[in-house]
């Protein structure tokens, strides 16, 4: 099932030009050092989800914070929601940004740290639009939109300026499954906001956190322009991504998908040192068992190390609470159950941390094959599995 079905129907690799102070500042005992592991979760609160930000209630949230970072993680991708934070073209809610506020001095009590989603947009397959929505195109495009973007992401900053546990600025959830433009538009508007984003949280580590398409082919922003980024990041499912057409659950186009992606960024960057961070993974494979979701981590993690993925953020932190009304299977994607239980796969989860964080990424020498010459999702995917070098059973 295409991942876009399923939403519409429902530089340096030592330090990043941060100063050495202000990175040595950040709550977890890891620098912005993209030459280190890290390891961190897609945070979803167990009580209210991402609802909670107007449902406002620190007490569930400082439980989970202390649970998560009892797993060993070391950062949160926050997921800020759009239309709650900026409700109109020429204000941002005090109320929100004082949520976020408290939200980041909770983590860095706990020595977390924090990357912020701004144009979110999409999540957990609903849309959360702004009331200011314009067709497509226009908010690569419109001057009206880019002023209130500037808006937000300014706000945002001043907020963020009092933390000194902040990684930096993601562009948002998947813009591209939101909202869509020709790569040479999208690629535009990145390369400006990316400009922003450093004016307002100067040395912050901003990134476009997008999913499989734009690897496989031409959706909204290219693959060259992704890869030439400080940090690309992939988000690698194999159920979203068709691994499962070719292979088991256990078989490489699934437990080495982090690897083979991270050699897919490389080929693009045309560099076998390019960092890379997997900003979400998770196999989405709703019948897997705990055992079966904790055994596909510990492949999926050690081959990504393996290949010199740098950070590992998991998706996500705690199963959503069935109340909600979401896709089945987003029930049972977390670390932890709603209730707070460690599930097989958030202790495997905190064994990969403890063995792996802070250790030095060992980067391929080889930079791999020039990128596919045809880039479709078949033509991808001959490329990936020549990388593999696995040849599917017949069917």
């Amino acid at each position: 099932m295409d991942r876009r079905e399923f939403v519409a129907g429902a530089a340096a690799l030592a330090v990043c030009p941060r100063s050495m102070q202000g990175a040595a500042s950040l709550a977890s005992d890891f620098p912005l050092a993209l030459d280190r592991h890290r390891f961190g979760v897609n945070y979803t609160p167990s009580h209210n989800w991402w609802f909670c930000w107007n449902d406002w209630n620190p007490d569930p949230i400082k439980r989970d914070l202390d649970a998560i970072a009892a797993l060993g993680a070391d950062h949160l991708r926050l997921m800020l929601i759009w239309p709650d934070f900026q409700p109109n073209l020429t204000w941002v809610s005090d109320a929100h940004l004082d949520r976020l506020n408290q939200l980041l001095t909770l983590m860095g009590e706990r020595k977390l740290d924090a990357l912020v989603t701004v144009f979110t947009g999409q999540l957990s397959g609903w849309f959360f639009l702004p009331s200011f929505q314009k067709p497509d195109p226009a908010i690569f495009v419109d001057a009206e939109l880019w002023t209130a973007e500037k808006l937000l992401i300014r706000a945002l900053a001043r907020t963020m300026k009092a933390h000194d546990n902040i990684i930096g600025f993601d562009f948002g959830n998947e813009m591209n499954t939101c909202w869509h433009a020709p790569t040479n538009i999208g690629d535009a508007w990145m390369t400006k906001m990316f400009a922003l984003m450093n004016e307002a949280h100067p040395g912050g580590l901003h990134v476009n956190g997008v999913d499989h398409h734009p690897w496989f082919f031409p959706d909204t922003f290219s693959a060259r322009a992704l890869a030439a980024q400080r940090f690309p990041v992939i988000h690698a499912y194999p159920w979203w991504s068709d691994a499962l057409k070719y292979g088991g659950p256990m078989d490489p186009p699934s437990t080495k998908i982090l690897a083979a992606f991270a050699a897919l960024v490389r080929s693009y960057a045309g560099d076998a040192q390019k960092p890379v961070w997997a900003g979400e993974f998770n196999t989405c494979i709703e019948t897997l068992s705990e055992k079966g979701q904790a055994e596909w981590l510990e492949k999926a993690v050690t081959a990504g190390i393996e290949e010199g993925v740098s950070w590992f953020t998991y998706w996500d932190s705690h199963d959503v609470d069935r109340k909600f009304n979401f896709n089945s299977l987003e029930y049972s994607l977390g670390l932890l159950t709603n209730d707070g239980r460690v599930k097989e796969q958030g202790r495997v989860f905190k064994q990969l941390a403890e063995a792996h964080r802070g250790n030095a990424v060992a980067f391929p020498k080889e930079t791999p094959a020039p990128p596919p010459m045809e880039q479709t999702m078949d033509g991808t995917w001959k490329w990936l599995l020549d990388y593999l070098k696995w040849k599917p059973a017949a069917r």
